[in-house]
């Protein structure tokens, strides 16, 4: 990049409730609310200074990475409702990959997707190879796939 800056990644989804939304991939990726912009106290402090209309402070969410170390996911409110499968998706891995033995890469995915069924997600389709579980297509709350591998 020119003058020293740097590239950052950031991820948005669309979605018809930010909050609710937050709460899910919190859990799912064991992100954190981020925190409001270097030189505000709280994310009010920062929707006064910037003139956002008390109404359209629900109208998205910010969540992170406690260190750092991946992307931070912006939740965006959209209108209009989610249609066709995702272009891209996320991969959660957990299961230590195919090195690891089926059973354990089994009993790995499978705690993995009971957590997120008791957050809100369902699970759309399961792969099997090698004698046990390769991944499991899951569905967040709104719909949006993702994969638990």
């Amino acid at each position: 990049m020119e003058d020293g800056v740097t590239l950052d990644i950031g991820m948005t989804l669309d979605c018809a409730d930010p909050a609710a939304q937050a709460r899910f991939w919190k859990v799912a990726l064991g992100y954190v609310d981020a925190p409001p912009p270097e030189g505000w106290g709280s994310w009010e402090a920062w929707y006064v200074d910037q003139g956002v209309p008390r109404d359209e402070w629900n109208d998205g969410a910010a969540i992170c990475d406690p260190e750092g170390r991946h992307p931070a996911i912006s939740l965006l409110k959209v209108p209009e409702p989610k249609r066709a499968k995702n272009r891209l998706h996320l991969d959660l891995k957990v299961s230590g990959g195919r090195r690891a033995e089926p059973a354990e890469r089994t009993r790995r995915i499978e705690a993995k997707v009971a957590e997120l069924v008791a957050a809100g997600a369902t699970v759309h389709a399961r792969y099997e190879v090698q004698g046990g579980v390769d991944h499991v297509v899951m569905l967040d709350p709104e719909g949006n796939e993702f994969c638990i591998v």
